[in-house]
């Protein structure tokens, strides 16, 4: 049970909050929940139940809360403590708390109260059970004995039994207790952006269903919207801005303006202030429609789901998450050089799932700019800005909830944009690594020209070592490039301009020098000093450039000097070599030379002609090929001339292939719906060094999100999850080994709604009641074919959307001719297909036919003029323009004025000739004009009438609808208000029976009102006054009749007497009031013994006798009331005039007996009843007597005692004919007949049974 208010502990407050479920009421004990912690609330309330006697009745509720509340149950008028008949429980599986009460009775119909309880707070909701009988039922003892002790008719009346048919009402089937409702509140309002991440949070999977449902729950909530608001838009979900305050806005046009607007935070309404004071922690700042709400001061527990609504409708709802954590690693300052990118990034101490960024205060979001990524432990948040430019630089902050972060963000000019090469002394260091990649390109193309090259000059030697070289390592400064170095190394020099950085590229000869070398791979490594070939100390350092050749000789960036080299060496060596089986392969390597003749191998052994290879050369080029390879041809192959070698493995084998069945289902397309799932599958034979890929136009497909690769030995699969439109396309899987590549295609056909209708729209035709539209087919059909297009149409100024056509897909054209002249339409063109209906192509506004205007109306004449009104008139004009004239629109110039002042706005003609013009000052001058409104709008106005001034004709006064009677109570004040006209103000006077009324009296004057006010009245106050008004224009006059009174005092007692039989006087004493009010009266009322009702018998007795008829064996009693304008005064009481009045005494020597025998009589007639066909019928009445009557049953006059179609009964007086289901013919009179000794009683009533 939950706590009594006196029980609550000392500190506890009790708050009352809103549930967002209809019926429950919240008390929270607490002033501030702490962080996490809930007070209870219902998820789902039980529902109020109608059981049959005797059956079970459960009632379920689920509930929700943090610590979790304890569920007790009560009812209203008993106790739920009888374990016997009360069965509280918990059901774990599905977390319902659930009160059984079993073989209800109709003693157990009641309101039953559900109570959650937590530390918090408590949560209460109330059912209601109705318990329903069927049939008849025998009475219980106890009740038994109760009819033993007391007869009193009273009790009849509490026996009968009311009969009620329950009707239940189908109810859809409904999920209930699976998703949050606040889910689907923060989803109306959120951005398609957010879905993804709020569906994570509240852990719906199901995205398609979710949608659906979405778009359900649109429609409802905007028709809601609709009945206070005409529209609602630009809606900015809540963030936290970098001044530490949080706000979210939207805009919205209320349709009144005095609509409250309350502001909810997780239930709990909110008070806020207008934005001017900052003190004030909420606030709501409305410029134009856009209404912007803003929480200072922000702490921990300014979390939640807030909520604005208009009345009582929710507008919009967004959730504020305010994270419990620290920053670990902070932003730090980036400097980028322009066209770079930077990057800040956070680090907490907590997960986050979603944090806000800013640039400049301003907040962005992830796009072509920026990109935004969350690790999957959720710690790290990182912000990269793409492609620096100047306007990127300034301020970055990084927010999560009360935390933030700032950085700076500085961009530099690009130094290599401001001329390249200048000054010849460039950064070398820069420049070189810049350069060194464009030059190993270069070098290689031009390796065949620097082979033919002789001796260099000007400093590009081919010197043997590396002697006579120049000193600064130079070259002639036309292009840099160096000779020819010793041991096939060639050198490059630098040019005069300082192009490729200080010194030249170094030479490396047998011995080593100073320089900068390259490996193999490309890398750069220093070289130390050391001594050349002649033992000269190298001074200059220059760049080595190293190219990955495979099996031949590096060929290495040098510095050439002045000499001559006659060795033979590579300009391009042998490359390993994957030949296919069956397939020529070629092997080719270059000397420096044509005049020498080279010797070819195979794992060391010499090859020739006879070998089965064609040996060829053509100049310095070598050739080796291999016209039909076979496994036995794989090996090492070198070359090898003049002491000089190069060598390259050939390896031999066959390209991957795929199972012929597989790509025979391959090839065939995948059809699937969107939202669908899509699988490929290929097979192929087990194969070594393979790899596999899969492709859709074009781009490769890596497994993860969506995408489902899986790659096994022998088959690969592919599956695309929840298909969009837009993965329709082309599907290839690549196997590839060293020895190529084979792929296989297929396609994937995603079928969805086709997109919208393509525009330009155009209008081929446009009349006063025609309007002919065409436009383009969908560049999407869906993947299937366009059936049929749909047309909606919205009058501009109205907010509903008509559907006009439905059109065949082999149409774009679409006549309306439902349109009216001079309107403005848009138009919604929907196309549709089997899959659904596309998204609307919405049309500008478009107006019906050219607008052709009214003539000018007849010139408005006055026809009376007042101080407060003129009235005016005027006649139509000649020309219509061919449509109907509308109304008109009125204006009015004042004298002395150039302005002109409508009195009725043209959305608002007036459709009379005549108006009642109000807006005018008292003795001011007025000229109008009119004009008339067609479909096309307002035409030309009309001259101007004459000049009118506002003033009242003279008039003789005349009394407005004034009442000649009047009643006061006494002592209360009398006003007599008479309202008046007359042109002058006329004087007044006021009379009383025709003299002068006091002067004590208060006249109080108005304009067109008199009232004569008398304080306090008195009955001497009663009489006739007279009003009169007398002007110059004449006089007038009206009588009054006040009457000053109170309510009557009582008459005195009352006599009865009986001087012929079967009559009594009734006499009583006057009332005190009777001599001095003379409208006082007399009303006598009788109450007898048979009806037991009060019962008026006579009125307006001006005298203080009344006889009356009577009935033998009956009692009476009887009041009299007096009565005047003022009511009637208390009842005066006669004596009972009852059956022992008339008998006669008996002799004293006999004993008086007392007996109760009596005739039957009718305690409570029956009923009119009007069940429909097929259901139950309960007629019931009571009847009393002594003996014990005999009742019988009548249906149309038959008696139906023994018939087995009714059901009858006579318990203790109570007669009762139940009809289990009744038919048509069932219907007419039924009559109970009640007889015994004494005489006879009958009641009757009817039964209409409906089809």
């Amino acid at each position: 049970m939950p706590l009594p208010a006196e029980e609550i502990p000392v500190g506890q407050v009790e708050i009352k909050k809103r549930s967002r479920v209809p019926g429950v009421m919240i008390t929270q004990y607490v002033k501030e929940l702490p962080h996490g912690k809930t007070t209870p609330d219902f998820t789902r309330k039980p529902i109020a139940l109608t059981v049959q006697e005797g059956r079970v009745a459960i009632f379920k509720a689920v509930v929700n809360g943090d610590p979790v509340p304890t569920v007790t149950w009560a009812r209203n008028k008993g106790d739920t403590s009888d374990p016997e008949e009360y069965k509280p429980r918990y059901d774990e599986r599905t977390r319902e708390h659930v009160l059984e009460i079993v073989n209800v009775q109709v003693d157990q119909a009641d309101t039953y109260k559900c109570f959650a309880t937590n530390l918090f707070g408590k949560a209460m909701c109330t059912a209601a059970l109705s318990v329903f009988a069927v049939g008849f039922k025998k009475k219980s003892k106890d009740a038994s004995k109760k009819d033993d002790q007391t007869n009193d008719p009273e009790d009849f009346r509490k026996m009968l039994r009311k009969t009620t048919i329950a009707k239940k009402r189908k109810e859809k089937p409904k999920k209930e207790g699976e998703i949050d409702p606040k889910f689907w509140e923060v989803m109306l309002s959120a951005k398609k952006s957010d879905y993804e991440h709020i569906c994570h949070e509240f852990g719906v999977t199901d995205y398609r269903w979710m949608l659906k449902q979405l778009n359900l729950k649109k429609k409802e909530k905007e028709d809601e919207q609709a009945k206070v608001v005409e529209n609602v838009g630009n809606m900015k979900q809540i963030e936290v801005k970098t001044s530490g305050r949080a706000e979210f806005e939207f805009d919205m046009k209320l349709k009144d303006a005095n609509s409250k607007i309350n502001l909810y935070k997780n239930g709990e309404m909110l008070d806020y202030g207008d934005g001017t004071d900052d003190s004030s922690k909420h606030n709501m700042k409305k410029t134009g429609d856009k209404y912007m709400f803003s929480i200072n001061n922000l702490g921990l527990n300014d979390g939640g789901l807030y909520q604005v609504d208009v009345e009582d409708v929710n507008i919009i709802s967004t959730t504020l998450a305010i994270p419990d954590v620290e920053f670990d690693g902070m932003l730090k300052d980036a400097k980028v050089v322009e066209g770079q990118d930077a990057m800040f990034e956070g680090i907490f101490s907590g997960p986050v799932p979603q944090i806000t960024w800013c640039a400049n205060d301003i907040s962005v979001e992830h796009g072509d700019k920026y990109n935004i990524t969350v690790s999957e432990d959720k710690l790290t948040h990182r912000l990269v800005v793409k492609n620096c430019k100047k306007e990127d630089k300034g301020v970055y902050t990084a927010i999560a909830g009360i935390k933030s972060s700032r950085a700076t963000l500085a961009v530099d000019e690009d130094p290599n944009i401001k001329g390249k090469g200048r000054g010849g002394e460039s950064d070398g260091a820069d420049v070189f690594a810049r350069l060194l990649a464009d030059e190993q390109a270069r070098l290689q193309r031009e390796k065949d020209e620097a082979a033919r090259r002789g001796k260099g000059t000007d400093g590009r030697g081919d010197g043997a070592d590396g002697h006579g070289g120049a000193a600064d390592g130079r070259g002639d400064g036309v292009d840099g490039h160096g000779g020819l170095g010793g041991d096939g190394r060639e050198g490059c020099g630098g040019d005069a301009t300082g192009k490729y950085g200080q010194g030249g590229l170094g030479g490396l000869d047998g011995s080593g020098g100073n320089r900068l070398g390259g490996d193999a791979r490309g890398k750069y490594r220093q070289g130390g000093d050391g001594k050349d070939g002649s033992g000269k100390s190298a001074k200059d350092s220059g760049m080595g450039l190293g190219a990955d050749g495979l099996g031949g000789q590096s060929a290495v960036a040098g510095s050439g000097g002045d000499g001559t080299d006659d060795k033979v060496h590579f300009a391009s060596g042998l490359t390993d070599k994957n030949a296919l089986r069956g397939k020529p392969a070629e092997l080719v390597c270059k000397l420096n030379t044509d005049k020498m003749d080279g010797v070819w191998y195979k794992d060391g052994n010499k090859l020739t002609s006879k070998d089965g290879v064609v040996i060829s050369k053509d100049g310095c080029t070598h050739k080796l090929i291999i016209q039909n390879c076979k496994d036995s041809d794989g090996g090492l192959y070198h070359f090898e001339v003049n002491g000089c070698k190069t060598e390259a493995m050939v390896r031999v084998g066959d390209l991957p292939e795929f199972d012929p069945d597989a790509l025979q289902k391959f090839s065939n397309p995948v059809i699937v719906k969107a939202g669908q799932s899509a699988s490929f599958k290929m097979s192929f034979p087990p194969q070594a060094s393979l790899e596999i890929k899969w492709f859709k136009n074009g781009l490769e497909l890596l497994d993860g999100g969506s995408v489902k690769v899986v790659k096994e030995s022998n088959h690969s699969r592919l599956q695309i999850k929840d298909c969009l439109r837009s993965d329709t396309g082309q599907i290839k899987i690549q196997l590839k080994n060293p020895f190529g590549s084979i792929e296989a295609l297929s396609s994937l056909i995603v079928l969805d709604k086709p997109g919208p209708p393509q525009g330009p729209l155009e209008v081929n035709e446009s009349t006063s009641s025609v309007l002919e539209l065409k436009w383009n087919p969908p560049k999407d059909d869906g993947g299937s074919e366009v059936t049929n297009y749909i047309i909606e149409r919205q009058q501009v100024g109205q907010n509903t959307w008509k559907r006009v056509g439905d059109i065949s897909a082999n149409h774009l054209t679409f006549r309306d001719r439902n349109v009216s002249l001079g309107k403005r339409y848009i138009y919604r063109i929907y196309a549709e297909n089997l899959e659904g209906i596309s998204e609307a192509m919405e049309t500008e506004k478009i107006m019906a036919g050219s607008l052709m205007f009214p003539g000018p109306p007849g010139t408005p004449k006055v026809v009376s003029a007042f101080k407060n009104c003129i009235n005016l008139t005027w006649t139509p004009p000649e020309k219509d323009g061919g449509n109907k004239i509308l109304g008109y629109q009125l204006e009015k110039r004042k004298k002395d004025t150039n302005q002109w002042v409508t009195l009725n706005p043209v959305k608002d003609p007036i459709q009379d000739l005549k108006y009642a013009v109000k807006d005018v000052s008292v003795g001011s001058e007025y000229e109008f004009r009119v004009t008339a409104i067609n479909m096309s709008g307002p035409g030309e106005p009309s001259a101007p009438s004459m000049m009118v001034c506002a003033k009242n004709p003279n008039m003789k006064p005349h009394f407005k609808d004034p009442e000649d009677f009047m009643v006061v109570r006494s002592g209360n004040s009398i006003r007599i208000k008479i309202n008046y006209e007359a042109s002058p103000p006329p004087d007044i006077t006021w009379l009383k029976n025709g003299e002068p009324v006091s002067p004590w009296n208060k006249i109080i004057h108005a304009d067109g009102t008199c009232t004569l006010v008398i304080p306090s009245s008195k009955y001497s106050d009663s009489g006739v006054y007279t009003i009169v008004a007398k002007n110059s224009s004449g006089q007038a006059s009206f009588d009054i009749e006040v009457r000053v009174t109170d309510e009557p005092k009582p008459p005195g007692p009352v006599a009865l007497e009986q001087v012929v039989y079967g009559k009594v006087i009734i006499t009583w004493s006057p009332s005190p009031d009777h001599n001095k009010d003379d409208r006082l009266h007399y009303m006598v009322a009788e109450y007898n013994s048979n009806t037991r009702i009060w019962r008026r018998i006579a009125d307006h007795l001006l005298c203080t006798t009344y006889t009356t008829n009577i009935q033998p064996g009956q009692e009476y009693h009887f009041r009299v009331y007096a009565r005047n304008d003022m009511g009637l005064s208390d009842p005066s009481e006669s004596p009972t005039w009852g059956i022992n009045n008339n008998k006669v005494p008996m002799p004293s020597t006999v004993s008086a007996v007392v007996t109760l025998e009596r005739p039957p009589s009718i305690l409570v007639p029956l009923k009119r009843h009007t069940p429909p066909k097929g259901y139950q019928c309960y007629m019931t009445c009571a009847v009393r007597g002594c003996p014990s009557p005999y009742i019988a049953w009548y249906h149309n006059g038959i008696c139906i005692n023994s018939d087995n179609n009714y059901y009858i009964t006579n318990t203790s007086g109570v007669c009762s004919m139940y009809i289990l289901r009744v038919r048509p013919e069932d219907s007419g009179e039924y009559k109970v007949v009640s007889v015994n000794p004494f005489g006879k009683a009958e009641c009757s009533s009817t039964l209409k049974v409906k089809d």
